[in-house]
């Protein structure tokens, strides 16, 4: 993509860059693409794909992990395992957002509806389309007949990281309750929350109380989370020390504790610091939130050339559509080379990664003819409003726009273990003690994704 593409509504990248405010934070456009193309990255270049002994496209096809093939590589996690980063500049982004929206309208009736509209409408909309392509796509096939090999593996992968969007949700859904609290005790509020996960991690290790590791989906990323309610703020005045205080944690809790080198999950290992996320998690995101902040400054200057900023507008315009796409693009690779009989060399062999760069290259360039047929759906165009007494509108919208990010992020949670695969068959997965099958999973995304643009709407002409 150039820095001419239109990001969507008529408007052009280098339009958008040209009409960017002087009080703009570029560093945080950065960040965000930055870390959504290296979780890109890092998937294409760790996914180990075999096959049997007959080396077709039929059965024995399996996606393995390259960091499991060759442990050495783990460390790596410790720089690619940039999720927190995100999560760290959408706390910042979300409280810019709802203390906005509040100062204009200081009743408060209509804030939740509207902050949740805008925060989510381009990251849902996207993704309820990818949702639907593969969703129409598996029915067609499983009616035909079709399945077997990358086919079945594919069908169960590409939803995998769903699993993200489901906790962006959260956080946003989150943001107001947490920023007041932000307000009131600052670093005490941070400070909170990591003490949470601290517990959690001892009931779970010393004391072997079960299930309660589950908690720390929500204390480990809503710390981060409230990390960027502390840049919002100004509040991170000394990162250099967050960086080496995270560090340092992280690689004393691996050296002595019971957790791994991973920063992301390993097959079949007995402990995962994604899943659940755990304490060591949480110190390798402090460590990621204080180095990025540290190296602000000379990032920033080089943000403000105009070609470097053109680029950065135009990948954000497109951010997301590549990540919902990419893991179809590089299983789609894949299923050129088993078709044309390509052999696909163990992983971590020389053979492996001379055949690595190559693979990349394709998996990019499927990747852009993807973004090109589905990036319109990143940046809708603007609705009217609808005329409406806010007041009225407003007793029930905040109730059911929590409603409606709720049943989204349970469905995008779920789908993202089910899969697309065995829609006929009732394939289910466990979802916090409930089995949620994909067309259930599909129903509550798409009604939650309904309610909140429903409501949302409606309360726009007061937002």
């Amino acid at each position: 993509m150039t820095a001419t593409t239109s990001t969507g509504a008529g408007v052009s990248a280098s339009e958008l860059a040209a009409a960017t405010p002087a009080t703009r934070d570029r560093y945080v456009d950065l960040l965000r693409v930055a870390s959504l193309g290296t979780v890109v990255l890092g998937h294409w270049l760790m996914a180990a794909v075999t096959t049997g002994g007959d080396g077709g496209s039929g059965g024995g096809v399996e996606v393995g992990n390259l960091l499991a093939v060759e442990p050495r590589l783990q460390i790596l996690t410790w720089a690619l395992q940039i999720m927190p980063v995100f999560f760290f500049v959408g706390g910042f982004s979300h409280a810019l957002s709802y203390r906005s929206l509040s100062r204009r309208h200081p009743d408060g009736e209509s804030v939740y509806p509207a902050f949740l509209r805008a925060r989510l409408q381009r990251l849902l909309r996207p993704t309820m389309v990818f949702i639907g392509v593969w969703g129409a796509a598996a029915v067609l096939l499983q009616l035909a007949g079709q399945g077997g090999g990358l086919l079945d593996v594919a069908l169960r992968l590409v939803a995998q990281p769903l699993w993200f969007i489901g906790i962006y949700l959260a956080m946003v859904a989150f943001t107001p309750p947490l920023l007041k609290l932000h307000e009131r005790y600052g670093w005490g509020a941070f400070g909170g929350l990591v003490a949470a996960a601290a517990l959690v991690d001892v009931l779970r290790f010393a004391l072997d109380v079960p299930y309660v590791e589950f908690l720390n989906f929500a204390f480990v990323w809503l710390a981060v989370h409230q990390l960027g309610f502390l840049r919002a703020d100004g509040r991170l005045t000394r990162p250099y020390l967050l960086a080496g205080a995270g560090l340092a944690g992280a690689a004393l809790l691996v050296a002595y504790g019971p957790y791994p080198l991973s920063m992301v999950g390993m097959p079949g290992e007995k402990v995962s610091n994604m899943a659940p996320p755990t304490f060591a998690l949480l110190c390798h995101g402090l460590w990621l939130a204080g180095a990025v902040e540290w190296l602000r400054g000379p990032v920033g200057r080089w943000l403000e050339r105009p070609k470097v900023w053109r680029a950065v507008v135009a990948a954000n315009g497109i951010s997301m559509t590549a990540f919902l796409w990419h893991l179809s693009a590089m299983l789609g690779v894949y299923g050129v080379l088993l078709a044309l009989g390509t052999e696909l060399p163990a992983p971590a062999t020389g053979a492996w990664w001379a055949q690595l760069p190559p693979r990349i290259a394709a998996a990019a360039v499927l990747t852009a003819v993807l973004v090109a047929a589905f990036r319109g759906f990143e940046r809708p165009a603007a609705r009217p409003s609808r005329a409406g007494d806010p007041r009225r509108s407003g007793r029930y919208s905040g109730p059911a726009a929590a409603l409606g990010v709720t049943l989204c992020l349970f469905g995008v949670l779920g789908l993202s273990m089910v899969g697309f695969g065995g829609l006929f068959e009732g394939r289910s997965a466990l979802l916090i003690a409930v089995q949620v099958t994909a067309p259930v999973a599909v129903a509550m995304t798409l009604a939650g994704w309904a309610l909140v643009e429903l409501i949302g709407r409606g309360e726009r002409s007061s937002a």
